[in-house]
């Protein structure tokens, strides 16, 4: 098994599911097989956010049955995880994440070997991108509604913060923190906070404690339980009331953003009170934050109106 970088933006020239599977042509083959049953990185161009974006676990790789000398790469459902900062090419330092990617001043070249779409990454270069991705979002919106939440112990424990790995001891970051839960939640929930800027995606209110803190919590529209991954477009930030709704297959979200009620199990005076007028969803202002229509059509067709 190997780390590696996957190239895969939004919108691909190739057959991509960002988060599901990558589309691939043979000559990238032995890399991606080596990285089975491992975590890779996931990059994304200019016609995308232009830096790491996520780390995901890769399952598998069969041939493209329709498309001669092309592949799949399968993810492990539920394993993505988005970065709470789009990581750049350079460190902090300036110098390239990828040793292989390095120029004469240290700086990530253009053309070369950043254009390849796999690349290996060494496990010190792979724990170096993931810990600048999940440093943790920062502002009143993405943190907890509680001072005390906030985890006293850092997300990664390496010897040196901020420093080069060069010389730092390395924990093994694929089993102690890629497959915990608590800090997968805790990251999901600052970045959808943020993402809503504090704001309830179906009420549209804006409530705020005695500090200032966001009262929204952070919903999967996929759960977790059914292999719903943790990024942004799978979730949203809803009240207390409503994420419990939500979860309990009260309310949904339509095709065209339109919020669902069972009317049979909620009463009007109550959907009056939580529903924005609008009956739409409020959106973050980001259009790349948006829920993924395959979420939100699994949360209709699996959660929505199954209560008994």
């Amino acid at each position: 098994m190997a780390n590696a970088v996957f190239i895969q933006n939004p919108n691909s020239i190739y057959d991509d599911a960002p988060g599901v599977a990558y589309h691939f042509p043979k000559r990238y083959l032995r890399m991606v097989e080596e990285a089975i049953g491992d975590w890779v990185v996931i990059y994304e161009g200019k016609k995308g956010a232009l830096g790491y974006t996520s780390v995901i676990k890769l399952a598998s790789v069969v041939a493209d049955p329709q498309k001669e000398g092309h592949y799949f790469a399968y993810y492990e459902r539920g394993t993505e995880w988005q970065f709470e900062q789009v990581v750049p090419r350079n460190n902090i330092f300036g110098t390239a994440f990828e040793a292989s990617l390095r120029g004469a001043d240290g700086r990530a070249i253009s053309g070369g070997a950043s254009v390849s779409a796999v690349r290996r990454l060494s496990f010190a270069e792979f724990s170096e991108i993931v810990t600048a991705g999940l440093k943790p979002l920062e502002g009143a919106d993405a943190l907890p509604r509680e001072a005390a939440q906030v985890a006293s112990e850092p997300l990664f424990e390496f010897a040196e913060a901020q420093q080069p790995f060069t010389g730092a001891e390395l924990i093994d970051i694929r089993e102690n923190i890629l497959s915990s839960r608590p800090k997968r939640e805790a990251s999901f929930a600052r970045n959808v906070k943020a993402a809503y800027k504090g704001r309830c995606a179906i009420s549209g209110l804006d409530l705020r404690n005695g500090g200032g803190r966001a009262e929204v919590q952070a919903a999967h529209i996929r759960p977790v339980a059914d292999m719903g991954p943790d990024i942004v477009v799978n979730g949203l930030a809803l009240s207390g009331t409503l994420h419990w709704m939500f979860d309990r297959g009260l309310i949904s979200v339509g095709e065209n953003y339109e919020i669902l009620v069972s009317d049979n199990k909620v009463p009007a005076d109550v959907k009056t009170r939580l529903i924005c007028p609008t009956g739409k969803l409020h959106l973050p202002d980001n259009p790349r934050d948006h829920q993924h229509p395959a979420y939100l059509k699994y949360h209709r067709e699996h959660i929505y109106g199954m209560t008994a």
